[in-house]
């Protein structure tokens, strides 16, 4: 899962850095994705339920922080 998100993360960079405006779409889905995972880790009893869904929702920061990596690298180039 953690080299899927590195992957992931990496595409959206990419993406982020070529097309700013169609990389909204990809960033959303993937993030929905996570969320889904997220949800239903967090349906676990007690603090196991916490424990569970931090994976998630740290890969969705993550990607999230990739994909504005990428816009504001693109805003700053001369072209």
């Amino acid at each position: 899962m953690v080299v899927g998100v590195i992957i992931a993360a990496a595409v959206l960079l990419v993406l982020a850095f070529l097309f700013p405006m169609l990389s909204r779409w990809p960033e959303r889905g993937s993030k929905d994705v996570l969320g889904v995972g997220r949800r239903g880790a967090s349906k676990a009893p007690g603090p196991l339920g916490r424990w569970a869904a931090k994976p998630f929702s740290s890969s969705q920061r993550l990607l999230g922080k990739s994909a504005r990596a990428g816009r504001r690298g693109r805003g700053k180039t001369p072209f």
